[in-house]
């Protein structure tokens, strides 16, 4: 089994559980930062990357934000739908991260939280989420600095142990994305193997801007 099939099998796994399991791994700052970073307005459409159960949804929704949330585990997604049933404001669709269920320049933004490290092309996927940008939409990415904690990776079914600032910044700019940002977001992603090694990573978050045409 690849490693894309494993990490696809181990959220269909836990999609019941994961908004008690994601409590434990990060803070709901993670939330706040990124979205005050995508700097929406009420009636924009906005991309839910790797939505999970809906953690970003949720905020874009409290602020009167369409959402199209996108996973490749149905099990997530059928848990995100059960806890937002709002016919025209949330819309789920089962994709790939490499190749997006999106129409081109079609969002005002787009946001992924805790999803590049299980891209098993990640300089490809952000090419994706500039491509169903309208211009002057921004990319909002929080995720997981560079580490050495095999165990994360091990049970989580990672593909990539974070990534550094620079090489994230690199792939924006190769994108075509402006006004790019990569830094310190402030917090920590927590997590317990079973073993009990403890792991603590700093998260960053980047974003940047579709240029005009």
């Amino acid at each position: 089994m690849s490693v894309s099939d494993s990490s696809k099998e181990y959220f269909d796994s836990i999609g019941a559980d994961w908004d008690h399991l994601r409590g434990c791994f990060f803070p709901d700052r993670v939330r706040d930062v990124a979205l005050a970073a995508a700097g929406l307005r009420a009636g924009d459409t906005a991309a839910d990357l790797g939505a999970g159960t809906g953690f970003i949804t949720e905020g874009l929704l409290a602020q009167d934000i369409r959402v199209v949330a996108v996973d490749r585990s149905e099990a997530m997604l059928e848990a995100l739908r059960r806890k937002f049933p709002w016919p025209g404001r949330v819309e789920c669709r089962i994709g790939e991260a490499e190749n997006l269920p999106i129409a081109d320049a079609s969002l005002n933004g787009c946001l992924a939280n805790m999803f590049l490290h299980h891209v098993e092309r990640p300089a490809v996927a952000i090419g994706e989420m500039v491509r169903i940008l309208k211009p002057g939409g921004k990319v909002v990415l929080t995720d997981l600095d560079a580490h050495e904690f095999a165990s994360l990776r091990d049970e989580h079914h990672d593909r990539w142990m974070g990534f550094e600032r620079g090489g994230i910044a690199k792939w924006f700019h190769d994108a075509g994305l402006t006004n790019v940002r990569v830094e310190g977001l402030g917090g920590e992603c927590c997590s317990t193997s079973s073993d009990g090694e403890l792991a603590a990573i700093s998260i960053f978050i980047a974003s940047g801007t579709r240029p005009p045409c």
